[in-house]
């Protein structure tokens, strides 16, 4: 679905990424894992055209997307939840749902409408006229991830969804997640929280300094005490 050959991504003069490659298949969730500032957000930037990559190559659906827009990446199927949310000011939580509605497109397993996103979210629904920036934390991250699944994307990216969560918060989140996953959407995941990121990857790949140091699978990673020392801090 998703193939990343040896990509290069600067900021500037700043070399960011070194020579990443990675592929996504269909209904896979991977992980890319990592300290602060090792290239997690800079990589989901790049699929998305916000920052292209110099060299490498990026092709979805046997596609090369490098240099196309990131409107034009969307409209081909991935949705983006990045780490800032993006939630406008002065929207209900339905309003804020609407803006990602998307008439064509789908996952493989229906379109996504305003009851099936209520059902994986149900306090949406109970909020679904209360201003979206007036919701907390947790619900705001919930509320961004089913405003992309509106667009009915294909691939599913989700930069750092813990961020700042509550433990509750977090096992909910986490909970609904993993139920996104049973409908059959490939998910690239960006996240540092080991437990979190464990429980839903079928791969993971660790950054350090913008290279892809380290990959295994979720459970050779659970054992490995030494690459959870090294590369995240735990």
């Amino acid at each position: 679905m998703l193939d990343i050959n040896d990509i290069d991504v600067f900021y500037g003069d700043s070399h960011i990424i070194f020579g990443l490659s990675l592929n996504i298949e269909q209904g896979e969730s991977v992980c890319l894992m990592g300290r602060n500032g090792t290239g997690k957000t800079t990589t989901m930037r790049s699929i998305m055209g916000l920052t292209p990559p110099r060299s490498g190559s990026i092709r979805f659906l046997n596609e090369e997307i490098s240099g196309r827009q990131p409107y034009e990446i969307n409209r081909m199927g991935i949705g983006y939840v990045p780490q800032d949310r993006g939630i406008m000011r002065g929207l209900t939580v339905r309003e804020t749902l609407e803006l990602g509605r998307k008439k064509r497109g789908g996952n493989g397993s229906g379109q996504w409408t305003l009851e099936r996103l209520y059902e994986l979210f149900p306090v949406l629904s109970k909020r679904e006229k209360q201003e979206a920036v007036t919701l907390s934390g947790g619900e705001q991250q919930m509320l961004t991830i089913a405003r992309t699944l509106m667009g009915n994307p294909k691939l599913l990216l989700l930069d750092e969804p813990s961020g700042g969560l509550a433990p509750l918060l977090l096992a909910e989140l986490c909970r609904q997640i993993g139920k996104l996953k049973e409908t059959g959407i490939s998910i690239l995941l960006a996240e540092q929280k080991l437990d979190f990121a464990l429980s839903l990857a079928n791969r993971c790949h660790v950054l350090e300094k913008g290279r892809i140091c380290h990959r295994c699978l979720p459970e050779e990673l659970t054992k490995d005490d030494e690459a959870k020392k090294r590369y995240l801090g735990v």
